[in-house]
This record gives C-alpha cells, structure tokens and sequence, in this order.
C-alpha cells in the first residue's frame, strides 16, 4: 500500500506521529525517524528537503538534541511534521523518504541519563502486600498514599524492544532453605509500566512543580521492567531492588509526544489522604493518562491492565524526585510502576496473575508460573485519540534466553 494511503483510522496516522530512530539495510547511519502506518519518514531528510529551521536536531543520530531544545521547539517540530504528511502538494518530496518499517532497524531512541522506576498503582501494591503481608492490617505501606515511593535505576541496561533479555543469575534463598544458593533466576517476571522521556533539563536545587510537567517532559513509552522476584525477595531488604531488577529495562521504539495524547488526559482516582502542596494536584488540570495497555505471553494476551486507575500521576513523580532539590538531565527516564486495575483479568505482573505462583497461568501450549526460557513477552497499548481516533503506543517485545 502506498504510504500515504492509510487505512481509515489507522493509530499511526497524522494525529499521532510518534519519533524514533532508525537506520537502513547497508548504512549503519541512524537518523530520527517518524512514524506513520506501517512507514517511517527519515525526519532529517524531509526537514532539509523542505527548508525546515529544525533540519539540524532532526538529521541527528538520536533525538538527545530535539529532547533538548524544549516544549517551544517540540510544538513547532511536530505541527510542521503533521502539514508536511498531510499536504498533498509535499507528496512528491516525501515519498521517496518514507521506508517500509519492515526494511529498516529501529534502535534505542534516546541517550538515558538516569533512570528511576516508580510504584504508583494502588491495586499492584495491594496486590503485592497481601501476597508478601497477608497478616498485615493494611497491605498498603504508611508511606504509600503520601508520597510516589520509587527507586534509582540502572540506565545502562535499558534496550529498545526486540532485544532479547538474558536470564539473570544471582542469590536467592527460599523460607525453609538452610542458606543462599547462586544460579539463574527460577521466578523471572514482568511489570508492564508506562516510561516518560525528559527533555528539558533543570539545575540541581530548583524542584519541578506541577505546573511544570509538560514543559520538562516529552512523551512516554511503553516499558517493561523485568524482574527476578527470587533474587529481589533476599536482597531488598532494607535497601530496595538492585541485581533483582537492574539486569534489563525494555522500552518501546517510538516515543510518543506529551501533544498526541491530548484527548487522552483523564483525572486520576479520587485521592484519599490529604497531599502536601507540593503533590497537591485538585485545582491542576487532569493529569492522568487513558492508556488500554495489552500483556501477551507468546502472543496469548493474559492481561490488559488500564493506566487510568494510577493513583500517583507522572506530573506528581516528576515533582516528588526533584523536590529535594535533584537535577533533570535530558534523557532522564522514568517508570510509572507496574500497572494493574481492580480485577484479575487487569494485572500487569506474573506475580499477581499467578499470585506468587500459586495459581498458574493456562496458556495455549502449556502453563506457566514465570518465564520460562524462550517466551516472548509482548506490551502494546492504545489511547483515545482526536475524532474517536486511536493513538497507538507500538509495542515493547522481549525474549528470555538462558545465561
């Protein structure tokens, strides 16, 4: 099909046009790359082709400078984008610069600079304390409803979807067993979350208000945080996940701008505990985000958990992690946190579906606890779009291959 004859109501049409970065069979040269159908449109290309201001942060080998160049800069980039893909009189120029998806490689997007991953469903975090707290008066920690609990990641093992994941190895000791033992991970997992892409920096000592999220942040993707729950069980104590978590972060190929989403915003779910101003957000505009987001396990959806129901919003992650005073570095990353809602159906890890592995997952071809080797773990997602349009988020796979 010619690349601009889409079919109606395609989810990577003109109103959604999310940013990547690609290179072509025979040139390993990467360029920035954006999205439409089932073409990617060399961005820097059609910029110079055009006469565009911004050929210089488009033509780049990643999208660090257009992330830079901040919101102004961002709105002017993607209104320019959505005229040239939608005058016909630019068709004969673009054409020769859209490519099929099937014929290009797509690499990690960006240059993360820090990465921090939060825990913002309530429903996750109910589910997690009744599994490892079922005494417990209240599954939820004092803490969790006054402020987004969260940790310092690892950046260098983010990967861009379609890198396969390597079965970590580290300690881990069962209840009864008599003392550690060292070997590949036996409880591999997933946590199906939502990652968000900063673009302008801030200086060390000036927090980030609320009112400041869409100036400092750029788009979101798809992200999936693997997990070792049997290494993470033994060494989280007290200092929170490391080897457990830090052997690899997926996210999606195309980042989606903070703009395409606009139909999308949502309130968050009625808040509960008084917030201190700082996270105070009832007089902010709805921060939330309608995600539908799709887990399949060797292309068998398991789960289709809804972002709606965060009860911590990303505008209020943003402010908690530089309220003390931390810098933003364009670049940094952030996870939302696993993503579940009420029902069973709406879980976005194996260790709730599973319940800790209690009540095992029917699959087509077998049943599954955890991961074993050669599963393949697919996250995809839509959101509401403009004239009942859907916005597509693409998709972030993973396959889990023996150490």
């Amino acid at each position: 099909m010619p690349p601009f004859d889409l079919p109606e109501g395609d989810p990577f049409g003109p109103h959604n046009l999310p940013y990547g970065v690609f290179s072509r069979p025979g040139n390993p040269e990467r360029t920035v790359g954006v999205r439409l159908g089932d073409h990617v449109l060399d961005a820097g290309a059609a910029a110079r082709a055009l006469g565009s201001p911004h050929a210089a942060l488009l033509a780049a080998p990643t999208l660090h400078p257009l992330l830079a160049a901040g919101r102004p800069t961002w709105s002017q980039v993607r209104a320019a984008l959505h005229a040239w893909v939608t005058d016909p009189a630019h068709r004969p120029v673009l054409e020769p610069l859209l490519h099929p998806l099937s014929s290009v490689t797509l690499h990690l997007p960006f240059e993360v600079a820090d990465y921090v991953d939060f825990y913002a469903s309530e429903h996750h975090a109910r589910n997690v304390g009744q599994i490892f707290r079922p005494d417990a008066a209240d599954s939820l920690t004092p803490n969790w409803k006054h402020l987004p609990i969260g940790y310092h990641g690892r950046s260098g093992t983010v990967v861009v979807s379609g890198t396969d994941v390597v079965r970590p190895a580290g300690q881990r000791k069962g209840p009864a067993d008599p003392a550690p033992v060292f070997g590949p991970s036996v409880r591999l997992d997933i946590e199906a979350e939502v990652g968000f892409v900063v673009g302008t920096p801030s200086p060390m000592g000036s927090p980030v208000g609320l009112d400041d999220f869409r100036d400092h942040v750029f788009g979101l993707c798809l992200l999936n945080d693997w997990s070792a729950r049997d290494i993470q069980a033994w060494e989280y104590v007290p200092l929170g996940p490391f080897l457990g978590k830090s052997f690899a972060t997926s996210v999606s190929a195309w980042i989606t701008p903070l703009e395409a989403l606009d139909h999308a915003r949502v309130a968050p779910p009625q808040r509960t505990h008084p917030l201190l101003p700082y996270l105070d957000d009832s007089a902010q505009e709805p921060a939330g985000y309608d995600l539908r987001i799709s887990v399949a396990i060797n292309g068998h959806v398991v789960s289709e958990p809804p972002f709606s129901t965060m009860y911590w919003t990303a505008a209020q992650q943003l402010a908690h992690m530089t309220v003390n005073g931390a810098s933003l570095r364009t670049g940094d990353l952030y996870g939302s946190g696993t993503v579940s809602g009420p029902t069973e159906r709406e879980r976005g890890s194996l260790l709730e579906l599973t319940w800790n592995g209690r009540d095992p997952l029917e699959l087509p071809d077998d049943k599954r606890t955890f991961l074993e080797d050669g599963d393949v773990v697919t996250l995809s997602a839509w959101a509401p779009g403009p004239d009942g349009l859907r916005v597509s988020l693409g998709e972030v796979t993973g396959r889990i291959v023996a150490g």
